[in-house]
């Protein structure tokens, strides 16, 4: 027997859920964490989520459902980087296929609890947007939640609904998350993040960083590279709530409306009823905008010159002062490299100059700014 959990997001999600059932169950305890290869484009060029098809190596575990291992690799032009999240988290991971709506989705999920052997499944979403009302102004990726909200109550199955971190995704805040979440089922701990830490040198998930980040004890107004505003670390941050399937429902709108989906263009239509977009167009529309991803540009690139690695510092140091003018004390890997605009080899640059010249400013996975910007 397997636990079997479903990261409700996509994303990063994946790594807050195998972080949740190490504090719960755990790191050893076998699992089976089902999560979508929905990720953003400067990951997957490729607007919208990803299918078995779209990857080679991947693993059958029932008549529909396929498991992601370190040997599968996404077909280009698509990327992913479940695979390399397979290597590095010890559950198991299975893809979500949403083209087939809740229906589909249903079934692979009682394939799962079948592969399984159980009748359970904990549902954990980092941020709280699985509990989305649908008219949030902040709300931005509400599909692949909901979707997994109605397929556990189409397959039927005993589903508890996990919510880590409120607020810390940018899209619910946490003063409109607490009323509805009660007490904390658990507060996670510096210790419960040690078996997701190395993950962190790579992904860009930003919200599962900042739940890392709380869980080990850091406070205080955090900036992220995707959200409008910053996110405030608080003592609610490093908690997990837990809640019935049921009441879940009846706080999503857009669940409700997909019960009966059967194919990702019925949801996607659900999702502009209810809440007057769709994040997969809005991702059509960004992937027309930024034509070449920044991925394909980053890795033609070579190391730089040593008067580029010079500048490449320069240019933090002036953008650290502007940043933490406007009130952050602590910043994302992906915010620094995205807003910089640095590859990989500029941006382990920047990581061995901070080491050497500002060890204290790394605070793993943030770094902290200077108060004064110096």
């Amino acid at each position: 027997m397997k636990r079997l959990l479903l990261a409700a997001g996509g994303g990063g999600d994946a790594i807050t859920t195998a972080m949740v059932h190490g504090a719960l169950h755990g790191a050893h305890e076998p699992a089976l964490i089902l999560t979508y290869a929905w990720e953003r484009l400067v990951v997957d060029p490729v607007p919208g989520p990803r299918r078995p098809s779209d990857f080679t190596g991947t693993v059958p575990a029932g008549p529909t459902l396929r498991l992601v291992t370190p040997d599968s690799a996404p077909r280009p032009p698509a990327g992913s980087l479940l695979p390399r999240l397979a290597a590095d988290l010890r559950p198991e991971l299975g893809l979500l296929d949403p083209y087939g709506g809740a229906v589909g989705l249903a079934r692979q999920i009682g394939e799962a609890a079948a592969h399984c052997d159980v009748d359970h499944v904990d549902v954990v979403d980092v941020g709280g947007d699985v509990l989305a009302r649908g008219t949030e102004p902040t709300l931005r990726s509400p599909l692949g939640d909901a979707l997994a909200l109605a397929a556990c109550a189409h397959a039927g199955i005993s589903a508890s609904v996990h919510v880590a971190g409120p607020g810390l995704d940018s899209e619910v805040p946490e003063a409109a998350l607490l009323p509805l979440l009660g007490n904390p089922w658990h507060t996670l701990t510096a210790a419960d993040t040690e078996p997701v830490q190395r993950v962190f040198d790579w992904h860009p998930s930003e919200a599962s960083a900042l739940l890392v980040a709380a869980a080990r004890g850091i406070r205080g107004v955090c900036g992220t590279r995707d959200a409008p505003r910053p996110v405030t670390l608080t003592e609610a941050s490093p908690n997990v709530y837990r809640l019935t399937l049921d009441r879940s429902l009846e706080i999503n709108a857009l669940a409700g409306a997909l019960a009966a989906s059967a194919d990702l263009h019925e949801a996607e239509q659900a999702s502009l009823r209810v809440c007057g977009f769709s994040e997969i167009a809005r991702e059509r529309a960004r992937a027309a905008r930024l034509g070449a991803p920044a991925a394909t540009q980053a890795a033609a690139r070579v190391a730089p010159a040593p008067a580029e690695r010079l500048a490449v510092a320069e240019r933090f140091a002036q953008w650290e002062r502007r940043t933490a003018r406007s009130g952050i004390a602590y910043v994302t890997t992906r915010r620094i490299a995205e807003e910089l605009t640095l590859d990989q080899a500029q941006l382990a640059e920047l990581r061995r100059h901070l080491g050497t010249a500002a060890p204290a400013r790394h605070v793993p996975p943030l770094w902290r700014l200077a108060p004064t910007g110096r």
